[in-house]
């Protein structure tokens, strides 16, 4: 019987684990098959408090890791598989075990939609990139492309005119879906330019962005487009599949919060892009998975 379940373990999950042991609450840590969430996907990270020359992701994570484990929460590296809140204590399942908590807290992140090209994968943190608040001054001056045409694709685009040159938006329609506010200032943006109609073929370059090889809808021409960075901005995807039908998620599948980390279940708590959103920023999940584990204490005292 632990004290609480902390499940996942990037930015929310390691910080929600270092508040909830170093309270004394016994701990147990569900972080996944592939710790550390998405800063294990990028390359520098100079937006963390307390790195003032910047800090690779997967260092962050390792140093985050190392303070988590001082404490003396126990893990185990496999996936949480089912979840059952329909009565306490709290079941998770994860490998072939069921492990029962007095409280949980829900950190699974979300993760970006890609295109699924090869040539994506390769150069992820070599000039593709998914979070323009991540990386846009390291573009500055440049040329970048940004792929898609809901309000993600022209809040990236906006983000990036501030740093590059020029900024593309790919479209594979003749409209965009983004808010009428946003499609305004995009529209009104100097720097930013729409390429309608056409789809990503391919991210050219062999050791960083290059360029894209496009292709038209309706033509099905193909045509090459050079750029420095190529951002995919066609949406996010909560990691909250287990969790349907056991507390409350919205369309888009992200958890529910109530004041703050409490969902519609008592004594289970959210913190992180499962449930954010809007900022989806290591900082913004850290604080969050501090403020569960302190709702987790003081529920456990209660």
């Amino acid at each position: 019987m632990y004290d609480t379940i902390i499940i996942g373990s990037g930015p929310a999950g390691l910080t929600a684990t270092t508040y909830a042991s170093r309270a004394k609450l016994k701990t147990l840590v569900v972080a996944g098959a592939k710790w550390g969430g998405q800063l294990m996907l990028t390359t520098e990270v100079e937006n963390f408090p307390g790195f003032k020359e910047g800090i690779l992701g997967p260092d962050l994570m390792d140093n985050m890791w190392k303070q988590a484990k001082r404490f003396g929460a126990e893990t185990i590296f496999e996936d949480a598989t089912a979840v059952d809140f329909s009565s306490k204590p709290f079941k998770v399942t994860a490998g072939n075990k069921v492990y029962e908590g007095k409280t949980v807290i829900i950190a699974t992140g979300a993760s970006a939609k890609w295109l699924g090209l090869e040539s994506e994968k390769r150069l992820r943190g070599r000039g593709v990139s998914v979070c323009a608040t991540c990386d846009a001054a390291f573009f500055k001056d440049k040329k970048v492309a940004v792929v898609g045409g809901g309000d993600t694709a022209i809040e990236e685009a906006l983000a990036l005119s501030k740093f590059a040159r020029e900024v593309k938006v790919i479209h594979r329609r003749d409209k965009l879906r983004a808010s009428k506010i946003l499609q305004e200032r995009a529209f009104n943006d100097p720097k930013i330019e729409f390429i309608w109609n056409s789809t990503v073929q391919e991210i050219l370059g062999k050791d960083r962005v290059e360029g894209v090889r496009l292709r038209k809808v309706d033509s099905n021409k193909e045509f090459e487009l050079a750029c420095d960075a190529v951002f995919i901005a066609i949406g996010w995807k909560p990691e909250t599949e287990i969790f349907k039908g056991q507390i409350e998620l919205d369309q888009a599948g992200y958890v529910v919060a109530k004041d703050t980390t409490k969902t519609n279940v008592e004594g289970v708590f959210v913190a992180g892009d499962a449930q954010d959103y809007r900022y989806r920023q290591a900082i913004t999940a850290a604080g969050a998975g501090c403020m569960a584990a302190l709702d987790a204490e003081k529920y456990l005292e209660a």
